[in-house]
Order: C-alpha cells, then structure tokens, then sequence
C-alpha cells in the first residue's frame, strides 16, 4: 500500500470512529422529517384543518390521474404530519420512511418530475432510513423493534 493510500485510510477510520452511525441516522430523521412536516403545514389551518387552498392545489397543479383531489389532499397532508413526527421519534421508522418514499415517488412521477434533484436527495435520506432504520438513538431501538450492533451486525447476517 503507498504512502498517501495508507493516510488516507487511517484518515477515513478515524472519521468513522468520529462520526457514529447514530448520529447519521439521527441527522438523516430530522432533516427529512422537517421537510415533510413543513410542507404539511402549509396544507393546513390551525392545527390540523385542511385548508381551502390545499384542495384547490389538488384539483389543479397537484391532479394525480387515479385518486380524486379531496382524498389525495387529505392523505398528503395527514401523511405530511404523521410520518415526520414518527421519524422525528424514531418510532416505526422503516415503514414510516418507506411510506413516505412512496409519496416523494408519486411527487416525482406525477406532480413535479423536473425536480428529480430535490426528489433524489429526499430519497437518499428516505433509503438510508429504509435500510438501516432510526439507529441507536431511536424509539425503535429502546423498545427492541430493532436490533443492536449497526453496521457489524448487518455485515455478519450478510456473511452468513
């Protein structure tokens, strides 16, 4: 190994052992989770009322070709709300993100496919979340919905 491969490889096993997957993870949750819960909050009035606007938006620039406006309205904006705040707590994480990488896919498909740069970073986050779940510091992992031991346990599953 040369010289500059070596320092290079020492440099990214301290960085590893800087940064823990954890806080990735936990970094991941909250960032994805407050773009989905603002977007919500823009649906609605007061805490949780669906806002005139927002079923216009549904009729016209939102229309989605298999799901009248006023349900696509209230499950967006309902989805919006419910799923950030699991991810926000580490709560059913997995499935929470995988609901809502499902949303930014029909957002991509049908509303606004030439925003795939945007869409691809949420997906990003959304995969990370999907594969590896809300990590250590989750609801998930305290109530024993996931297990320990990060990375060196899904490359021994992987092994076997």
């Amino acid at each position: 190994m040369t010289s500059f491969a070596r320092y290079y490889a020492e440099g990214c096993g301290r960085l590893t052992r800087l940064v823990p997957e954890s806080l990735l993870l936990l970094i991941a949750r909250l960032g994805i989770a407050a773009t989905f819960f603002l977007s919500g909050r823009t649906k609605v009035e007061g805490l949780l009322t669906i806002a005139p606007s927002t079923y216009e938006l549904f009729r016209t620039e939102y229309a989605l070709p298999f799901v009248p406006p006023e349900i696509a309205a209230h499950a967006a904006t309902y989805s919006e709300h419910l799923f950030p705040i699991l991810l926000l707590l580490g709560l059913f994480t997995r499935p929470a993100a995988a609901a809502l990488l499902g949303m930014t896919l029909v957002i991509e498909i049908f509303v606004y496919p030439d925003a795939w740069p945007t869409h691809l970073i949420w997906a990003g986050l959304l995969l990370l979340l999907l594969a590896r779940g809300g990590g250590d510091w989750s609801i998930d992992r305290w109530l024993g919905l996931e297990r320990l031991g990060g990375d060196s346990e899904v490359q021994g599953v992987n092994r076997r």
